[in-house]
């Protein structure tokens, strides 16, 4: 594994990368870079965009509303998540943020708001989630983005389930069992999995009945403490990458 560089700053930008490009920054960057971490000419960071690894680049200041970046070196190739989505109910402002944030640093490729009948929000602000995810990645030296999906209703992201994706269901109803061995048991064989926790007041009766009818599909429970949704979900997908996904080494 690469040894990451957590001294320099890292910053995401949407531009292609290579060898002698220059990357002009937005004025959000620019201010975060030039006014409140006063970097000056020249100064080192790494950047990236999810799709051509991971490069060092030099700062060009065009006064305190623009500048630019000089493309100098690839420091590592590019790297890809596991084929793990995470479907979660919406929670309220800054638990979502938290949720969003740490799905991030637990290695989840796609994050798929679902509506459910008790869902505490309706509405999901899509850009402030891609935020989130961006400035996660920026913070634990991730190089692959995770792709924010628009919300949809439980039944609709259910629907025509993939029989080659194992849908992980977190359910505090769960006969209470040992969660590494259930999860090596229903994983076997499969590469793409999925995750989903549920609002904080659970899933209602015709909803568990849906859940009934996937496949494939696996109940676990998180132990025996009713954890909040936010919990819930670093608890179950450090559960999954540990059993199934890249925490194996």
């Amino acid at each position: 594994m690469t040894r990451l560089d957590f001294t320099s700053h890292r910053l995401c930008v949407h531009a292609a990368l290579s060898v002698g490009a220059t990357v002009e920054l937005t004025r959000e960057q620019t201010n975060y870079l030039v006014n409140v971490l006063r970097l000056g000419e020249d100064a080192r960071l790494l950047v990236f965009n999810g799709r051509d690894g991971e490069w060092r680049a030099a700062l060009a200041p065009q006064g305190k509303k623009s500048a630019a970046l000089r493309i100098e070196a690839q420091t590592r190739r590019q790297e890809f998540l596991p084929d793990l989505d995470y479907l979660f109910a919406p929670l309220k402002h800054a638990r979502l943020d938290y949720m969003a944030q740490k799905a991030v640093e637990m290695g989840a490729r796609r994050l798929r708001p679902v509506l459910t009948r008790r869902t505490q929000a309706s509405r999901v602000n899509l850009e402030r989630l891609r935020a989130n995810a961006i400035e996660a990645a920026e913070q634990c030296g991730i190089i692959a983005l995770a792709e924010v999906m628009a919300e949809e209703k439980l039944e609709r992201a259910l629907a025509d389930w993939p029989a080659d994706r194992l849908l992980i269901f977190c359910d505090e109803a769960a006969e209470i069992a040992n969660p590494v061995a259930a999860l090596r048991t229903a994983g076997a064989g499969f590469t793409k999995f999925a995750v989903l926790i549920g609002p904080e007041g659970g899933f209602d009766e015709s909803e568990r009945a849906l859940l009934a009818r996937i496949a494939p599909v696996v109940r676990l429970s998180l132990g025996p403490r009713v954890l909040r949704a936010d919990t819930a979900a670093v608890a179950a997908l450090a559960l999954v990458q540990t059993v199934l996904g890249d925490w194996r080494g």
